[in-house]
């Protein structure tokens, strides 16, 4: 008896929570696939910019990073808060062979 898990895919979209130190404008949200931008001042005084929002996939999280690189912020964390939608290993396999 196998019990399936759910699979983290390269494809399928996702929510994510990226944090940078320093301040980005919001005005770039347009360019970062609309992810919702907000600064604030840490305890330590540090100003970070968190970006959070869905995005259609893995490759859409790799420009958003590039373009954050090629602008000069240093990445302080990425973290996926949530899939959609959730797939098992056979719901993948099932797809795949479609």
């Amino acid at each position: 008896m196998t019990t399936s898990q759910p699979e983290f895919l390269l494809d399928a979209p996702a929510v994510y929570q990226i944090r940078v130190h320093g301040r980005l404008a919001s005005h770039w949200a347009d360019t970062l696939a609309g992810m919702s931008i907000s600064a604030r001042l840490s305890a330590g005084k540090a100003l970070t910019t968190t970006l959070t929002g869905q995005l259609v996939d893995q490759a859409a999280l790799i420009g958003v990073l590039t373009t954050l690189y090629e602008l000069g912020f240093t990445l302080l964390s990425v973290r996926r808060i949530r899939d959609f939608p959730v797939k098992t290993a056979e719901e993948h396999e099932e797809r795949a062979l479609a």
